[in-house]
């Protein structure tokens, strides 16, 4: 199982016709933290003419949004369609007006409005979350070097090593990567690196 979503905070602005449009954009996981930064950039940009914002949450396939006060179908219609055609969820965006004084007309407000989402979007960067499996494999001393070395050659990212009676390596793979990795361990080890499975989390990885 995997999904895309934006990396981080990012921000960027553009102006057009002598309105300042401003995109930001984050990962969000509920709506509590959708509204926190939804009423954040409110704050932040207290005096623009509109904040729009709009959100996509994987879990029960949330979308919220608002064209605060924008023709209907100007504004929030092109930030979520700027959302969807990037892949993204799990992400919150909000795009702010400063009215410069020259009217865009519905069509400029569109093309605005989706070029301020993308831009946003970029500034905050994509990222594919894969859902991995949190494992650990255990081994004397003398064989830690092997499995050290097997596990990121199998795909595995070590998160952690405790050093204890015996070398514990804490680490996360995509499942199906486990066979190989089992086969390669038992080889490098003589059989004697035991691994457990200890649960399943998402983790980043790069966009092919």
């Amino acid at each position: 199982m995997e999904y895309i979503t934006v990396m981080g905070e990012g921000e960027a602005e553009f102006v057009e016709k002598k309105s300042r449009f401003i995109g930001a954009c984050r990962p969000v996981q509920t709506e509590e933290e959708a509204l926190a930064f939804i009423n954040g950039k409110k704050k932040q940009f207290w005096d623009a003419n509109h904040n729009v914002y709009a959100y996509i949450l994987r879990q029960g396939g949330v979308q919220r949004f608002s064209d605060d006060g924008e023709p209907q179908g100007t504004a929030v219609i092109p930030v979520l369609e700027a959302m969807k055609k990037s892949g993204v969820t799990d992400a919150v965006v909000v795009a702010t007006r400063y009215f410069g004084g020259i009217l865009l007309g519905g069509g400029g407000l569109v093309r605005a409005y989706s070029h301020t989402a993308s831009i946003g979007l970029q500034a905050a960067g994509k990222v594919l979350m894969r859902r991995c499996l949190l494992l650990s494999a255990s081994c004397g001393y003398s064989l830690y070097g092997r499995a050290a070395a097997v596990i990121p050659d199998c795909g595995g990212v070590v998160d952690g090593t405790d050093f204890l009676e015996d070398v514990t390596l804490r680490f996360h793979l995509p499942p199906e990567s486990l066979p190989a990795l089992e086969k390669r361990l038992a080889d490098a080890t003589g059989g004697k690196a035991a691994i457990a499975e200890e649960g399943e989390q998402f983790f980043p990885f790069p966009l092919p």
